[in-house]
């Protein structure tokens, strides 16, 4: 996948996505990047833990750096919040600044702010690093398949690419080890609703519910770490 093309796309929503034509997958749902990414883990995992538990900081883990909209739409509401969030990301193949520069979310969001978008690109890998008083990252280059997950986690961000195209990431041993990384009462969120998806992640611990998608998709899934 590291010399996978990645053709850059306009969404619904007027936010950019990359399509990889080898795999004939995007990064994000053409129905609209950000509104993807606001529904799938901002409302239905972020803000589900904060409403459920009243937490003092964050932990969030997420599977699939990709374009950085997750982190950047966290970091944003982390200051919104005034909740210090850590936010640990794992990404084996990471874009490069070309790439980056493809990439408009400040412009649709708020262009103020480009500069924290490019400081979560810039940061060094396997560091933890400080973008604002209120939000921290760690990107870890890694191959979770082969890599031990170290952390412990209050929140997840499952965003690997669909099972039929990354099949290595949606396996038994996957669903156990980020299972073992999150604490109880932890929420996981992923866009997809296989039912062997739901099934694998309740196996490994979660109490799984499904509940409404973002636009163009009826269904995802949501868990609750036992």
């Amino acid at each position: 996948m590291e010399n996978f093309q990645r053709k850059p796309e306009i969404t619904a929503d007027g936010s950019v996505t990359f399509y990889i034509p080898e795999i004939d997958e995007h990064y994000h749902s053409t129905n609209g990047a950000v509104v993807e990414a606001r529904h799938v883990y901002l409302k239905e995992a972020l803000q589900q833990y904060i409403t459920l538990n009243l937490p003092k900081q964050v932990r969030i883990l997420e599977v699939g750096f990709g374009t950085g909209l997750n982190a950047f739409l966290t970091l944003l509401r982390s200051e919104e919040l005034q909740i210090p969030i850590h936010y640990t990301t794992l990404e084996l193949y990471p874009l490069g600044a070309e790439q980056v520069g493809m990439l408009n979310y400040a412009e649709q969001i708020d262009a103020s702010r480009l500069h924290l978008f490019n400081a979560l690109h810039e940061a060094e890998w396997g560091e933890t690093v400080s973008i604002t008083p209120f939000f921290s990252i760690e990107k870890r280059q890694l191959d979770l398949v082969r890599s031990p997950l170290e952390g412990l986690f209050d929140v997840v961000y499952f965003d690997a690419f669909a099972p039929d195209k990354q099949p290595e990431m949606w396996t038994e041993a996957i669903y156990r080890k980020v299972a073992d990384a999150v604490i109880p009462h932890g929420i996981l969120t992923t866009y997809c609703a296989k039912g062997v998806v739901r099934r694998g992640f309740r196996d490994a611990g979660f109490a799984m519910e499904r509940i409404p998608g973002p636009p163009g998709k009826r269904e995802m899934i949501r868990g609750t770490r036992l």
